[in-house]
């Protein structure tokens, strides 16, 4: 006589509940910014007046919305290779090497994820003027660097984590010099965890605000402008379009570093790296 077990998987309760809920109380509200972005008035308000694409055009057609966003084009491409390059060799650093006192390095490095940012901001700001530096989007990818190269380093490390340290011996010993060993082996195990911090580095920079506040001089980034726009109210369903746009390429750009890191790490696992 055979008995059957039936094999259930995990129930929806409480804490399934509250995962709904959560993300609820976070997207939903956000959702409203693509809806009014149509909207065929000025004022945010429910009933809808009509479908419109007026301020999509009106966004494109704003010359100081294209300079603002070609400044943080470019601030954010020079952040995400800066954070990657120093983020790539500090974690090789941490993973490959015994370290002494590799825990309060990595502590430091890690310390401006955990300083808030308006006292982050006033901090190099201050050290911008003793320096003598004028503020311009130089000082704001400076900025950018220090708090994007945290989240690059870790990316990295998860990536170098557990990484066959057999690999780059067995390239040294056939002659090959430790750069050369970086550039033929750990450069390609390593480039899923690349291409994930380069996006990653890039929105965290494309869409900081309070260091960009701090930092620019004459010219802003397109945070900074969107808040000099929100004082007037004719202003406001453009900003609302563009505000639509930069959810949508955040969203994509996240997502596929995520998936691009994710497809990095199942690959090593099942190659056994």
């Amino acid at each position: 006589m055979s008995t059957a077990t039936s094999v259930q998987g995990p129930r929806f309760g409480a804490l399934g509940v509250y995962a709904i809920l959560y993300l609820a109380f976070i997207y939903i509200p956000v959702l409203f910014l693509p809806l009014f972005s149509f909207n065929d008035s000025i004022y945010i308000a429910f009933p809808l007046q009509g479908f419109t694409f007026e301020w999509y055009e009106k966004m494109a057609a704003s010359s100081g919305l294209i300079a603002a966003l070609k400044n943080s084009v470019q601030v954010g491409s020079a952040v995400a290779i800066g954070a990657t390059i120093l983020g790539t060799f500090a974690a090789k650093a941490v993973t490959r090497y015994k370290m002494p006192g590799r825990g309060p390095v990595i502590t430091f490095i890690m310390l401006p994820l955990v300083i808030p940012g308006i006292i982050l901001g006033i901090a190099l700001l201050i050290i911008a003027n003793m320096a003598g530096l004028g503020l311009s989007l130089y000082t704001i990818g400076l900025g950018h660097l220090l708090v994007s190269t945290p989240f690059a380093m870790l990316i990295m490390v998860s990536r170098l984590e557990g990484f066959d340290k057999n690999l780059e011996e067995a390239s040294q010993d056939l002659g090959e010099s430790a750069w050369s060993t970086f550039w033929r082996v750990t450069f390609p195990l390593a480039l899923p965890g690349i291409i994930a911090s380069l996006l990653l580095s890039f929105t965290i920079s494309f869409d900081e605000f309070i260091l960009a506040f701090f930092l620019a001089g004459t010219d802003t980034t397109l945070p900074v402008f969107i808040w000099s726009q929100m004082r007037f109210p004719a202003r406001l369903p453009s900003v609302l379009a563009l505000g639509a746009c930069i959810l949508v390429t955040s969203f994509v750009v996240v997502s596929f570093a995520e998936w691009f890191r994710r497809r990095g790490v199942s690959l090593k696992t099942s190659s056994g790296i």
